[in-house]
């Protein structure tokens, strides 16, 4: 059986591209290469740069309603090929069925969908000055760049397109190498849907290909998803031309339970933000600060759960909900991490180890591991790992747990579990986070913006505020008076 080679989506088509350079992609569940890539050339890059300003002319000047109706489309039909992209998903992340099937797809289309909506609902404002006045009008930025992640790569492409082009704009997106096929799909469903070719090309490759879209000087903005070190070189990169930047970045979140929390909910909390999608979850809440005082009661039930509810296996089967890390050579890295905190003197609850599953005996699979008895200095503690490894510690004071969890360079989220309403808001208002919960964790929706502190992040990805951030006001002065002048 041939393996199948994927070209550039380009203006509508695939397009091959001059060098013939091509990479492979494998399954992490299997270690097989599941099919080929072909790689952004100059001739891809100058064609998706040419289409995208014909597309832009044409998708710019439509009514916002006309925009509405197309993506509405585009969603509708997301909706309706949900199992076969969620799919897609599982073969190229590792992640389990169970949690593609109804997250990936169906939180990617919904944000298309609050986008379609809130595109008819852009105004500009008016105000008199003495007897002239002046008027906005919001206006698309022209041509765009999305550069996704690998971890949820559907619904990254699908946060970058719904306000993108919901405000007018063209869009050029290069998802991560590790999964590109995602993006390929969601931008034939977007021509299939009407959106004009040109409007969204789908360009691969590596780093040279995402520093090619950064410096540009043809394209407005630039909003990234990835890791900081990464995050640092796009805004370096984009600096030259002033590009508008949006950087959605990595974390080291804490999740802080106090001693009257609901502990079960506690823990599922703690679990979900470290073993959903391996914990391979910018947000997760790697540090959870449990208060002394249920502090055993914390991680006798966090054991339990861990060992006994969570089944690592072939990611298609549905009873799996625990898949693979996105490549051996991240398995080799969450593995020394674990080294690392061993070395460091933690002390390993549960897991640690990296896992062979009968179903999938040669994936990259890391068991979902626990340290306690860490300290605030541990590297385990301190960088962001990207994977299914959880750090406990303990504290009997708020105000000195308000201090140790914002003690980082990062931040991305948090979360406190408490029963006392007060002590919530007035904990989660001196959080230093972009992204917070209140007992609950790692939701999501399209209403909310999400975004980071410090270096966690730069702006705002979904909520309203996010269409102001792919449109620019224009201010136009209408002199009802005559001029007077001294000339």
């Amino acid at each position: 059986m041939t393996t199948p080679v994927y070209q550039n989506y380009i203006n509508g088509h695939f397009l091959k591209n001059q060098s013939g350079e091509t990479f492979a992609v494998k399954n992490p569940a299997t270690d097989d290469v599941i099919y080929y890539v072909e790689v952004a050339d100059a001739f891809i890059q100058n064609a998706a740069i040419q289409s995208a300003k014909q597309g832009f002319a044409a998708w710019s000047t439509m009514s916002p309603i006309e925009r509405s109706r197309i993506l509405l489309k585009a969603v509708a039909l997301l909706r309706e090929r949900n199992d076969l992209l969620a799919k897609i998903e599982v073969l190229d992340t590792g992640k389990p069925w169970q949690e593609a099937e109804c997250v990936d797809v169906q939180t990617g289309a919904d944000v298309i969908e609050y986008f379609a909506g809130l595109a008819p609902a852009q105004v500009g404002q008016q105000q008199m000055v003495g007897e002239d006045f002046y008027y906005t009008r919001k206006e698309p930025l022209g041509i765009c760049a999305g550069i996704g992640a690998w971890n949820y790569p559907l619904q990254i492409a699908c946060w970058k397109s719904g306000p993108a082009l919901a405000a007018g704009n063209a869009l050029i997106f290069k998802p991560s190498e590790e999964t590109p096929l995602g993006a390929i799909k969601l931008a034939e469903i977007f021509t299939e849907a009407g959106v004009p070719a040109g409007v969204f090309n789908v360009v691969q490759g590596a780093a040279e290909v995402g520093q090619w879209l950064t410096q540009s000087a043809d394209i407005e903005k630039v909003s990234f998803t990835g890791e900081v070190g990464t995050g640092k070189k796009v805004v370096a990169s984009a600096a030259g031309s002033l590009k508008d930047v949006t950087m959605e970045l990595g974390g080291k979140s804490p999740l802080l339970v106090f001693d009257d929390a609901d502990i079960s909910q506690a823990v599922s909390a703690a679990m979900l933000g470290n073993f959903y999608t391996q914990g391979e979850i910018c947000t997760n809440c790697t540090r959870i600060y449990v208060h002394k005082n249920v502090y055993q009661q914390f991680i006798d039930e966090l054991k339990t759960r861990t060992e006994e509810n969570i089944i690592a296996g072939d990611p298609l089967d549905p009873n799996v909900n625990f898949g693979a890390l996105i490549s051996k050579k991240h398995q080799q890295l969450v593995m020394s991490y674990i080294e690392k905190g061993i070395s460091e003197g933690a002390t390993l609850l549960t897991g640690g180890k990296a896992l062979s599953p009968a179903s999938a005996p040669n994936g990259y699979f890391v068991a979902p591991t626990v340290f306690i008895d860490c300290t605030d200095d541990m590297t385990i503690v301190k960088e962001e790992i990207f994977g299914p490894v959880m750090s406990v510690l303990t504290f009997d004071d708020e105000d000195d747990v308000i201090h140790r969890a914002n003690d980082t360079h990062l931040g991305l989220a948090a979360g406190v579990f408490t029963k006392d309403i007060k002590r919530a808001h007035r904990v989660i208002h001196q959080l230093q986070a972009g992204i917070c919960w209140i007992n609950s964790y790692g939701n999501s929706p399209a209403e909310m913006p999400v975004g980071g502190y410090k270096q966690s992040g730069i702006g705002r990805e979904n909520g309203i505020e996010t269409l102001d951030h792919y449109t620019q006001t224009k201010s136009i002065y209408v002199g009802m008076t005559n001029i007077e002048s001294p000339f």
